[in-house]
């Protein structure tokens, strides 16, 4: 019984090494990209009434999701209708995704960020839908870069970004 449970032992122990080994020679995985959704979504929702009595609800959601590598950001929206009468449910439609936007640094490094997007038309929205605001900063260094996005009114936006300086 001692023989077998040496044995047990030595063959345990030799499997260690060879794992060990082998875990040596595989090169370590390059350091992934880490992606972080903002904090700050945003919904907004309308209603409307149609002929017929027919009532129509519609919310429409923003995020984004930034790469904390490379500074890269996604926007992301999602949206819902659903049209009614004052029985039942008559349609309902969704859609959604998200588009790339450009890189706010030009280099790899580990990055923060925040975004806050305006309100929808309203009485207290000056832009309209569609201005952001973009704070991203770099973990590794004292460096921040802020970056304003409003529309036109001409089919393109504008968009500035501001290196800050530390006084």
């Amino acid at each position: 019984m001692g023989m077998i449970r040496m044995r047990a032992i030595v063959n345990g122990i030799l499997v260690i090494g060879l794992l060990l080994v082998m875990s040596a020679l595989v090169p370590a995985p390059a350091a992934a990209d880490e992606f972080k959704l903002s904090s700050n979504q945003r919904i907004s929702c309308g209603r409307g009434l149609s002929a017929g009595k027919l009532s129509t609800a519609t919310c429409r959601s923003y995020a984004y999701l930034f790469n904390a590598k490379t500074s890269e950001y996604f926007r992301c929206s999602v949206s819902l209708s659903m049209t009614r009468d004052a029985k039942e449910v008559i349609n309902v439609q969704n859609d959604g995704g998200c588009v790339k936007k450009p890189r706010v640094f030009d280099t790899d490094s580990s990055y923060s960020f925040d975004v806050t997007e305006t309100e929808p038309p309203n009485t207290n929205s000056f832009f309209g839908n569609g201005g952001v605001a973009l704070w991203v900063s770099d973990n590794t260094q004292q460096k921040i870069r802020g970056c304003i996005t409003i529309p036109s009114g001409l089919g393109s936006d504008v968009s500035r970004c501001i290196d800050m300086k530390f006084e």
